[in-house]
């Protein structure tokens, strides 16, 4: 297992020129956690490979404590479950930690069907979640 090394990511990240996505993701740091604020539809496609990449490059820069802020997302679906299964497995593997915020309306429930909230740690308050990091 490699250890991480400083972490460097861009404080935004759009998407790459010319695809057309209905996802925006902006990055912020608090400490040593990188919050990633999503906005949109995770969904298959364009928008969902945004997502993919974008957790795979914070977790190759070496970040190890990653906090995905669901409140601006709009939709979610199987491929955008995928994908944060996927990168919360990775972390971890990593010896990292992923974690996700304020999930609302049919997010939520969808998060609730799939019991995913039981098994990624999911905050409603940014001050907690980043505290839990710690």
């Amino acid at each position: 297992m490699r250890p991480f090394r400083t972490c460097r990511v861009a404080s935004k990240l759009a998407p790459p020129k010319g695809w057309a996505v209905g996802l925006q993701i902006e990055v912020r740091k608090t400490g040593e956690v990188i919050l990633l604020d999503v906005r949109g539809r995770a969904t298959i496609g364009a928008s969902n490979d945004l997502l993919s990449s974008k957790l795979r490059e914070a977790i190759e820069s070496g970040c190890s404590k990653i906090l995905v802020n669901l409140e601006g997302i709009t939709q979610i679906d199987s491929s955008g479950i995928s994908t944060l299964v996927r990168n919360y497995v990775t972390m971890g593997k990593k010896g990292g930690m992923l974690k996700i915020m304020k999930p609302t309306g049919r997010v939520k429930e969808v998060l609730e069907v799939t019991r995913l909230v039981s098994c990624i740690p999911t905050f409603d308050d940014e001050s907690k979640a980043v505290a839990s990091f710690k």
